[in-house]
């Protein structure tokens, strides 16, 4: 796999995203499950549609991206083609580079990065283990962050809740909230975004009632489309953005638009957010 990664990069132009510089006090958030790189999808395999990735990033140029479901050759490719950003975040598996990433990818001409960290959704959220009823290792990765523009700060977490353990759902999601609220001590404004593998509707999203806006449903202008496409063959809701301490929502997409002639990109569509402090 290394080799044929080198081979893409070597065919691949870099792109480079232009830096916003409108001055408003605002950021572009996105949650992008990426779909796995191993898996075999046949022609939706990753060796067939990875410059849409690329391509996608270049064209909505966000602020800071959720990852999930990421290899590291996967993220390794975004970071040499996509130079105006850098990653942070491990591997599940053993914390280093094994397994996936739930990844925070951010534009470096825009924001910087002050810290970051990630937990296991967990009974023992500081090392690898697999929490509850739950199928997979899962994890989050938090990290502040400083718009560049005009010195505010603020939080960024990205998560992929299991997609089978029910208690692992809910009690991940309440411990998200709980390592929020203990490492956010100056009260501020705070992005959770991510692949929750459940409808808003399910009893695990209760948690985030009363603490954190939905994106989809405060925006001034927004849209209905479902963001799990099963390659065609699925339509659901499951990939978020909440927020809260910022001012306002203005604007929330599910990004339906086809890249280098690829109708997904994914199998999830990306979602993206701007948000006003």
């Amino acid at each position: 796999m290394r080799f044929r990664l080198l081979f893409l990069l070597a065919v691949i132009p870099v792109l480079a995203c232009n830096a916003k510089s409108d001055g408003l006090s605002k950021i572009t958030v996105m949650s992008y499950n990426i779909r796995y790189g191993e898996a075999k999808d046949g022609t939706n395999s990753w060796q067939f549609r990875y410059p849409a990735t690329a391509m996608m990033i270049e064209d909505q140029c966000p602020d800071i991206i959720g990852i999930q479901e990421a290899l590291s050759y996967q993220l390794l490719f975004i970071t040499e083609n996509c130079r105006d950003y850098k990653c942070v975040g491990v591997g599940r598996e053993d914390g280093k580079s094994k397994g996936e990433h739930v990844a925070v990818l951010y534009n470096k001409k825009t924001v910087s990065l002050v810290k970051w960290g990630t937990f296991w959704l967990s009974e023992t959220p500081d090392r690898p283990s697999k929490g509850w009823d739950a199928a997979c290792l899962r994890t989050a990765t938090w990290a502040l962050m400083k718009c560049k523009a005009t010195g505010k700060k603020f939080y960024f977490v990205d998560t992929h809740l299991d997609h089978q353990g029910t208690e692992a759902r809910k009690n991940g999601l309440s411990l998200i909230m709980s390592e929020i609220a203990g490492m956010n001590k100056d009260n501020l404004p705070v992005v959770l975004a991510g692949d929750f593998n459940v409808e808003i509707s399910d009893p695990a999203m209760a948690v985030l009632e009363g603490k954190m806006k939905n994106a989809r449903q405060i925006a001034a202008r927004t849209d209905s489309n479902g963001t799990f496409n099963g390659w065609g063959k699925s339509s659901s809701v499951i990939d978020h953005i909440f927020y809260s301490g910022f001012r306002s929502c203005t604007d929330f997409e599910t990004v339906v638009k086809p890249y280098a002639d690829r109708k997904f990109i994914s199998d999830h569509y990306p979602v993206k957010a701007v948000l006003v402090f």
